[in-house]
């Protein structure tokens, strides 16, 4: 019975993973600009770049999401099935494996993000062409979000979650708590939407420069955190 549950506790969690991963970056890289293409004919054009802008913040947010749940799945899962011991019995280092957890999790969140990415703004090219004059993208604001404030966010995230997964058993509790920690960088999408905040080159930097700054924090936690006799004797 216990072995039943495991497998399907197991098969719910790759089918939410294979969600958050594959379909739900998708929907957002067709709705939104669909969203977009609707309102072409009723609305300034200005009023659409400030939306359009706001819609390409979603990225940031979409691969910390991603991140946070291969994160939290592909370490808190091992530690769950203790299988982590095992590892720290060879040759390998903590620094190694904890460099391996990163970029496990970091490679496939960002490239899915910037495949979706490419989707979105084809779509809003197209819908827009002709309300603009010009193509919209691509433009040196989308650059510095897939570039440099994407890749930060999903650093932030598996950071974050190697402290999580110290703490807690149990993966959607990690998730949960993951997303908690980013509220108030998903709080900025309300005044990008309502153009109190202008997603421009400044705001990109300062928004950029305070996850570095959280990440270099959380690289020291975490790195402290995974260690051989805190995983042999806490991670339980």
């Amino acid at each position: 019975m216990g072995h039943c549950k495991q497998r399907f506790q197991h098969f719910y969690e790759e089918k939410r993973i294979l969600y958050t991963l594959l379909i739900l970056p998708l929907l957002f890289s067709i709705i939104l600009p669909l969203s977009i293409r609707s309102l072409t004919n009723e609305t300034d054009p200005k009023d659409m770049i400030t939306l359009i802008n706001a819609f390409s913040y979603f990225y940031v947010i979409l691969v910390y999401i991603q991140s946070t749940t291969l994160a939290s799945y592909s370490i808190l899962g091992e530690k769950i099935e203790q299988s982590l011991e095992p590892l720290l019995a060879t040759p390998t280092t903590e620094s190694e494996l904890l460099l391996g957890k990163t970029v496990a999790s970091f490679l496939p969140s960002v490239a899915i993000i910037y495949a979706n990415s490419i989707i979105f703004m084809i779509l809003i090219d197209l819908f827009t062409k002709n309300s603009f004059g010009y193509l919209f993208y691509p433009n040196w604001t989308m650059a510095f979000i897939l570039l440099v404030v994407v890749p930060l966010s999903s650093i932030f995230s598996i950071q974050l979650n190697v402290i999580i997964s110290s703490r807690v058993n149990d993966v959607r509790t990690a998730n949960q708590l993951g997303f908690l920690m980013f509220l108030p960088f998903m709080g900025l999408y309300i005044p990008l939407v309502t153009n109190s905040l202008s997603l421009n080159i400044i705001n990109l930097t300062l928004i950029s420069v305070i996850i570095l700054l959280i990440d270099i924090i959380l690289f020291y936690i975490s790195k402290s955190t995974f260690n051989r006799d805190k995983i042999l004797t806490k991670w339980k």
